[in-house]
């Protein structure tokens, strides 16, 4: 985690720099604005990433004679036949769809997105997956 939160450091560095750069050059405050903000978003993440990495132990990424094997492992629980991804994807394109055509549309979307929402945070908590 430590190489991590070094490169969104210099990367934010950069970021700022061009920020300046752009601003003085162009004088134009949206695009300025995006890159300050570009600045900060990558200047949180890095002073994360750091502030954490001091926290943890040191992980295979940190050291330079390690290994790509040295990080197998589990990764993690993924559900593989969930269907409320689905669901949160029609709500959403129906939520865009309002934005851009009326806004009466999303009237249908709101609920599906919630019983979207509302499947994903318990699809463990009932049926035949209760117990996993």
């Amino acid at each position: 985690m430590k190489i991590q939160g070094k490169m969104f450091i210099w990367l934010s560095f950069f970021i700022l720099a061009m920020a300046v750069l752009y601003g003085l050059w162009s004088k134009e405050p949206v695009g300025t604005t995006a890159l300050f903000m570009a600045f900060g978003l990558a200047i949180m993440v890095g002073y994360y990433l750091a502030f954490t990495a001091r926290r943890v132990d040191a992980m295979a990424q940190d050291d330079k004679e390690a290994d790509v094997a040295d990080e197998a492992g589990e990764l993690g629980f993924f559900s593989p036949h969930s269907w409320q991804p689905l669901s949160l994807a029609i709500g959403g394109a129906f939520a865009f769809l309002g934005v851009a055509l009326d806004w009466w549309l999303m009237f249908f979307s709101l609920p599906i997105i919630l019983i979207g929402i509302w499947g994903w945070v318990f699809e463990y908590y009932r049926g035949e997956n209760q117990n996993q």
